[in-house]
Formats: C-alpha cells, sequence, structure tokens
C-alpha cells in the first residue's frame, strides 16, 4: 500500500539525512510522512501533474513548515536529465529515500529493466539518485543506505531474497547508469568501469573524483606510456603463469636482482606503492595518479634493458614477481585491464 511504502520514505529519508548537512530530521519525517498525501485530492485527481505541487501548497495551508513544503513538491525531482535537481537539504534526503525505496523494491522482486524496455521508469530513477548525490556533493556509501532500505520491506515481500545479493546487483546497475550519465559529461566509460572493478566503491562523489584524475593521467604522455608497459607486463604475466600453472603474485626478492634497471624499478615501485596508498586513502586522486607517473622512466629502462624470461629460474620468476608488482601498484588506482585505447 501506499501507506507502507510512505513508512518506508520515511524510515529511510531519516537514516540518509545524517549525511547531509542541514538536514533537520523532523522536517525530513513530516515531508515523508506527507509527500503523498495530495494524490487524494480532487485536484490531483484531475490534474496528475500536479502531484507535488499541490501537496506543497496543501501543507503550506496547513501551518507546515516551508521546507517540508518544499520538500513535498520536490521528492518526484528530478524526472529527466534537464529537470532541476533540488538542493535544500529536507528536499534532497525525500527525494533520494523515494527513489531508492522504489529500485529497492523492484530488484526484491526481481523487477529490472531489460534492454529498452522499463516500464517503471526505474532508469530515470536511478539517474535521478545519481544527479541528486553528485550534483550536491554528497558522500553517502550507497549499499548501507540499499541496506536500510531492503530491510524496510517485510519478510512478506522480501521472502528468501538474499540482501547482499539485492545490493550488489542494484549498485552495478548504478556502475551502468553512472558511465551513461558521466559519458554525456564527456568522462569516458571505460575510466569509470575501471575504477568500478576495484570493488567496494559506492562513494559517487569518491568515483567521480577518481575517474577525473584518472581521465587527466590517461590522457598525459606519461599515463598512456605507463597504459602500454602496464599492457605489457600484463600479457607477459598472462602468459607465464598459464604456463607455469602458479601465480608469481607477491614480493620480489631485492637479493635476487641481477641488473641496475631490476634495482632501480624495484627501489621505484616500493616508493609508488606507499606514495599512492597514502594518496588514495586521504582521496588526493591527483597525487596519486603523479605517484605512478614517477614510474615512468624505470619501468622503461626495465623493458629496454632487461629479458624478463631468463634462462635461471630463480632469476626469470623474480623478475615475473617485479612485473606483478606493476600490476598490483598501478591496481591500487583502478583496474587497468578495463581500460581502452
Amino acid at each position: 500500500t501506499l501507506d507502507a511504502k510512505v513508512d518506508r520514505v520515511q524510515a529511510l529519508a531519516v537514516e540518509i539525512a545524517k549525511h547531509i548537512d542541514g538536514a533537520d530530521r523532523d522536517h525530513v519525517r513530516a515531508a515523508a510522512r506527507l509527500a503523498k498525501a495530495d494524490l487524494v485530492t480532487g485536484m490531483v485527481g484531475e490534474f496528475p501533474e500536479l502531484q507535488g505541487l499541490m501537496g506543497r501548497y496543501y501543507a503550506l495551508a496547513d501551518g507546515e513548515h516551508e521546507e517540508v513544503a518544499d520538500a513535498i513538491r520536490d521528492h518526484y525531482a528530478p524526472q529527466g536529465p534537464n529537470d532541476a535537481c533540488p538542493s535544500a537539504p529536507v528536499s534532497v534526503a525525500v527525494a533520494l529515500a523515494d527513489k531508492i525505496d522504489t529500485l529497492v523494491g523492484f530488484w526484491v522482486i526481481d523487477e529490472k529493466p531489460t534492454g529498452s524496455k522499463d516500464p517503471y521508469a526505474l532508469r530515470r530513477a536511478a539517474l535521478g539518485v545519481i544527479r541528486l548525490i553528485i550534483e550536491n556533493g554528497l558522500r553517502v556509501n550507497l549499499l548501507p543506505v540499499f541496506g536500510a532500505g531492503f530491510d524496510d520491506y517485510p519478510a512478506s515481500v522480501t521472502g528468501e531474497t538474499e540482501k547482499g545479493s539485492v545490493c550488489n546487483d542494484l549498485l552495478s546497475f548504478f556502475a551502468d547508469r553512472v558511465a551513461a550519465h558521466l559519458r554525456g559529461e564527456g568522462v569516458r566509460h571505460d575510466l569509470i568501469a575501471a575504477v568500478f572493478a576495484l570493488g567496494g566503491e559506492d562513494d559517487l562523489v569518491r568515483l567521480l573524483a577518481r575517474v577525473e584524475a584518472l581521465q587527466g593521467f590517461i590522457e598525459s604522455d606519461d599515463g598512456a606510456n605507463l597504459l602500454t608497459a602496464f599492457r605489457r607486463a600484463a600479457n607477459i604475466l598472462r602468459i607465464e603463469e598459464k604456463k607455469d600453472g602458479v601465480s608469481y603474485d607477491g614480493e620480489p626478492d631485492a637479493g635476487g636482482y641481477a641488473q641496475d634497471e631490476e634495482a632501480a624499478l624495484g627501489r621505484a615501485l616500493e616508493a609508488a606503492s606507499a606514495a599512492v596508498a597514502k594518496a588514495v586513502e586521504q582521496e588526493e586522486f591527483t597525487s596519486a595518479m603523479a605517484a605512478l607517473a614517477a614510474l615512468r622512466g624505470p619501468v622503461d629502462e626495465f623493458f629496454d634493458e632487461v629479458t624478463v624470461n631468463a634462462e635461471d629460474a630463480d632469476l626469470r620468476a623474480n623478475r615475473l614477481r617485479l612485473l606483478s608488482r606493476i600490476r598490483a601498484t598501478m591496481g591500487l588506482i583502478a583496474d587497468f585491464s578495463q581500460i581502452e585505447g
């Protein structure tokens, strides 16, 4: 029932409001409780396009706070790519909750968009969530919010459905929607895929910052050159690991280097790994890319001067572990195997 939906949206909106500066919890509760009230009025019955707008007038006439009234009007927005996006904290909380509740519910009953068919406008709802978060710079992790939305549905609806499966699948859907949305903003879809492929990235603002820094890096000479080196290292590893039936993940033995270029690359990777990890933790993604760029010279010299598949088995294994370290260090930023071009 719509009454049950209002209960769920109210609970979820209060949860989301914790992540929004200036979102008054009492106003959020009131707006969510009243958001659908105008649907039973004769005015909205006659003119459905006035839903929300009439709710605002009724709320003001009934003495509700203006923030509450505005949130009632705005909770359907944005309804398309050109629709204005709410920015008032209470409006944003209720608008997000309304859309996320809808998406989680349809995922629970396994009614998802397929191909060109999207009868319940779920792609539009997801785009609304994406725009609300990105345009308002909200630092919110989506997986816990999806989980809270799932918990608000009764067992009679969720049945045997596994919460983690629903939430992760919905996040994958969002990854596609984010890529589609940002493509229109000039952001490469393969870079979005490369960041999402790391797993666990459900903060869209952080995702966008990482992708934008990655795009700037890949479009530089150092970035393009290092991408080529990554592919060379990954290809050699794939072939040799398959042939040998072992993984060469792990730390190379610094005492086993036979050439200066190996030692130089080993030192550079050690420094870059520490710098990249620290920068990523502090969300200084441009600094992380700069740390990667410092690998260009040592990597080039290694490939120019060192034969990876040496006749000595121990030397060969150590050099393959060095290549694995290149892959792992760059993997702190993104999955470079997803990047095209």
